[in-house]
Order: C-alpha cells, then sequence, then structure tokens
C-alpha cells in the first residue's frame, strides 16, 4: 500500500494533485466531470478587490506543446467570491481550498488578503506577484527581490493562514527573489507562473493575441520548470508547490524529486477536464512502479 499523502505548512492533502489558479475556475463547471473531491485540493480563479472583465479577445492562442493566455484576471472580484462563490462551493467539496490573490497595489494585496483569511474554507493563500504595480512604474511586484518582499511582508501582517508566494519565471533571478520572500516571512512558494511569450497571425501580419504577449504554459515548459523549481527548492527551507507543464503521474513524480512538495496542474486541465482525476488514478501504479511507497519521502531526492 503506497501513502499519497503530503503536508503543506501543516496542512496534509490526501495527494499532491492540485488544479491550478485559472484552470479550474471555482470548481462547479468541474464537479460535472467527476467528484473533485478526491484531489489533494484546487486554486481558485485568481482573485483581485475589484471586479475585473478582463483583456479584450482573442485572449488565447495555441502553439506547439502548449498554449498562451492573456486573460487578463478576469473575475468577479473578492465580495462576490466571498458572498457567493464560496458557500456554493461548500456545497459540493469538502476540503479547504487554495486563494489565489492578485492585486495592483500593496493596498490591493493587503486588503484582499485580509477578507480571504476571514474564511473558514480557506485553508492557504496563494500571493500572486506577477501583476504590475501601478504605483511602482508598471514593474511587476515579482520581479524584484526587494518589491517581492515588500507585498509579502505587507500581506503576511494581516493573515494568520499561511502564505505561498507565486513565483514569475520572468524574473531576472527567480532564486533571489525566492530568497527574499523566505526573509519576509513567506511561509511557502509557488513556482512557476507562465513565461512571457507572442504568436504572429500570418494572414494579418499582426500579433495574434489582442495583449499582443501573453503566458506560456503547457508541456513546452515542464523543463524551464523543473530547472528553477530544482534551484530554489535548495535555496530556501520552507515548501514549494511546483507547477508549469505537468500532464501526467511521472511528471508529477519529476516535480517533486526536483523539491515541490505538492504539484499544481494547469493547462492540461484546459485540454482534458479528466487530467487531475487521471495523475491522481495513475499516481500509486507509478509510484509502485518506481519502488515509491511514501511521496513525503522523496521531496527534493534528486538533490538531497
Amino acid at each position: 500500500m503506497v501513502n499519497t499523502r503530503v503536508t503543506l505548512s501543516g496542512w496534509t492533502l490526501d495527494n499532491p494533485i492540485i488544479p491550478a489558479s485559472g484552470t479550474f475556475g471555482f470548481g462547479k463547471e468541474m464537479r460535472e466531470f467527476y467528484d473533485i473531491n478526491i484531489l489533494g485540493t484546487f486554486v481558485l480563479k485568481g482573485t483581485t478587490l475589484e471586479p475585473r472583465p478582463g483583456n479584450l479577445t482573442p485572449r488565447v492562442a495555441e502553439c506547439a506543446s502548449g498554449m498562451l493566455n492573456a486573460v487578463g484576471l478576469e473575475n468577479p472580484g473578492v465580495h462576490h467570491v466571498i458572498q457567493h462563490e464560496l458557500p456554493e462551493l461548500a456545497s459540493f467539496f469538502y476540503k479547504p481550498v487554495i486563494a489565489n490573490i492578485s492585486g495592483f497595489s500593496l493596498d490591493e494585496y493587503v486588503e484582499c488578503c485580509r477578507l480571504m483569511n476571514q474564511c473558514s474554507q480557506i485553508g492557504l493563500i496563494e500571493l500572486n506577484i506577477s501583476c504590475p504595480n501601478v504605483h511602482g512604474g508598471g514593474m511587476a511586484f515579482g520581479m524584484e527581490p526587494a518589491s517581492a518582499a515588500e507585498v509579502t511582508r505587507a500581506v503576511k501582517a494581516v493573515a494568520s493562514k499561511p502564505v505561498y508566494v507565486k513565483l514569475s519565471p520572468n524574473a531576472a533571478d527567480i532564486v533571489s527573489v525566492a530568497k527574499a520572500c523566505e526573509e519576509a516571512g513567506a511561509d511557502g512558494l509557488s513556482l512557476i507562473n507562465t513565461v512571457l511569450g507572442m504568436r504572429i497571425d500570418l494572414r494579418t501580419g499582426r500579433p495574434l493575441l489582442a495583449n499582443i504577449m501573453g503566458g506560456l504554459s503547457g508541456p513546452a515548459i515542464f523543463p524551464l520548470a523543473l530547472r528553477m523549481i530544482y534551484q530554489v527548492a535548495q535555496a530556501v527551507s520552507i515548501p514549494v508547490m511546483g507547477m508549469g507543464g505537468v500532464a501526467t503521474a511521472e511528471d508529477v513524480i519529476e516535480m517533486m524529486l526536483a523539491g515541490a512538495a505538492a504539484v499544481q496542474v494547469g493547462a492540461q486541465t484546459l485540454v482534458d477536464p479528466y487530467a487531475c482525476a487521471s495523475i491522481v488514478d495513475d499516481l500509486p501504479r507509478v509510484m509502485r512502479l518506481y519502488g515509491i511507497d511514501n511521496l513525503q519521502k522523496i521531496i527534493g531526492g534528486a538533490w538531497k
């Protein structure tokens, strides 16, 4: 009998499989496909303080081994999520969930976190620091160690729940950003977010996405994600949630060996709604195939 349970900051999950933010909505669409309670948990759609309509269309473009998206954080706002989405979720999902929050100023991050922190259904807060700081010249909070630490410290001041900072692979030195977040009080890290890319429509000669650039996700970025997780997990002493191109149970094992304590699945869920259920089902077989009896024991095994 294999043990698939893992722990994130004192929270024990039945397994490490977690649908990533923006690919699972608030759970109600995906429950039509299977009982989502088989998952470790899932990350709510990225939420901001105020409602956002998102970017103009087209927002999504296909590419080899992946996809580009420039959705633009479309969401109904934190007050709607707390008043409507979370109560509805409680009727069919019986585990705590992860809230993913974003903001365009320190005040927005702090208030969004403060409100989510009060919700009993939220087990952990994931801080997306890829948003442009409107008071800091438009550069994303997560691009430099100092700004990443600043927002981490501000959010931790109002949070009693664990805070995991979601890092951008577009930062010049993701290890330095990770260490700065840890020093500022982060309980854990999530990486990687999407990689900046673009496509051009040959018929028009213009960028295919209305936003011009978008985030690349899918199997194409798996080796890049693995490398960054391997580097960051060795540099910090807090847990890492890994993500980026995960599509199979084998990918999950590989990412955990690189240092991930749990693994999020993003783009693959958009390709196949049953992707996470299939990985959960196949994980024990792959563990037995490679002689693994306890997932918790293999975290960071590639470098420990």
